[in-house]
């Protein structure tokens, strides 16, 4: 609707029914806006009642519920961020103390002191753009751009050079170096990123399996699941080692989580959808004082 100056028509009348149907159009955005903002306030409520119901009593009905209800708070956040044409300010200076106190939802991005910096420095040179004249530094003005490094996969080619001995010709190379899991290409790091998409980020294989298309290494869901059971019996020892010193306290905190588990089993045998449900119990040690 809206025009740049120079294309504007002279005639009043004319003008008063473009400012006629700004106005309007602005009081139907404005109302669009309560309303998305009234709904975001009914889910935030709804979604407070429903962890408190769920507080101290695991109920897999209202934990769906709740997901579903964020999803649709985030979905609306997003529409109302897309609208606003306000100035973005979210971390270059010191909040106020106004700002402090305002929602989740204006809170601004915090970043770990070991997060990795990388320094910028734009030079303006060393002569005056005006005069010519030499330029010294007086200070620097220094602001922050959170950025990604995306990830990508990397081949590591170990290459044992093999070497005879001129004088008795015997053949000497290094050994190979061990694996996580013998005879697989799987390092460390790829399985750690692995089993933390999957057991920490609920990040199922059939979609890491995508994901890692997209990074150029097709493997296959059925060697992702390999390496998962194949890594947990190389990390096995150390998980005994944990199990035995929680276990050794005298006092533990203990949590039952029930938890959707796909069986192939009950699919093949034509069992519904083959899912069924499994648990997860937690166990915690604490030695804090309870009031």
């Amino acid at each position: 609707m809206s025009k740049p100056a120079e294309n504007l028509p002279d005639d009043p009348a004319v003008l008063k029914a473009m400012i006629a149907a700004l106005q309007a159009e602005n009081a139907k955005i404005t109302a669009t806006l309560r309303v998305h903002d009234q709904l975001v306030q009914a889910l935030r409520l709804r979604i407070a009642k429903l962890q408190k119901l769920a507080f101290g009593k695991s109920s897999e009905k209202i934990e769906r519920e709740i997901e579903q209800l964020e999803l649709a708070l985030e979905d609306l956040l997003v529409a109302v961020a897309e609208d606003d044409d306000a100035p973005v300010d979210d971390g270059q200076n010191e909040p106020s103390p106004e700002e402090s106190a305002a929602p989740a939802l204006r809170r601004r991005p915090r970043v770990s002191d070991a997060t990795l910096r990388e320094r910028r420095e734009l030079d303006p040179g060393t002569c005056c753009p005006d005069c010519g004249g030499d330029l010294r530094v007086v200070g620097d003005d220094v602001s922050e751009l959170l950025d990604m490094i995306a990830a990508q996969m990397k081949v590591v080619q170990i290459a044992r050079i093999k070497k005879s001995c001129r004088r008795c010709e015997k053949m000497v190379q290094e050994p190979a170096p061990s694996r996580p899991i013998s005879g697989s290409m799987a390092g460390p790091n790829l399985l750690a990123h692995i089993l933390v998409s999957k057991f920490d980020d609920h990040l199922p294989l059939y979609r890491q399996h995508e994901i890692f298309a997209r990074m150029g290494a097709d493997i296959p869901e059925s060697t992702l699941v390999g390496w998962c059971g194949r890594a947990m019996k190389t990390l096995l020892p150390l998980i005994e080692r944990i199990e035995a010193d929680i276990m050794g306290s005298d006092l533990l905190h203990a949590d039952d989580t029930p938890i959707r588990v796909l069986d192939r089993s009950l699919r093949d045998k034509g069992l519904g959808k083959g899912v069924r449900k499994g648990r997860i119990w937690v166990y915690v040690r604490d030695q804090r004082p309870w009031v």
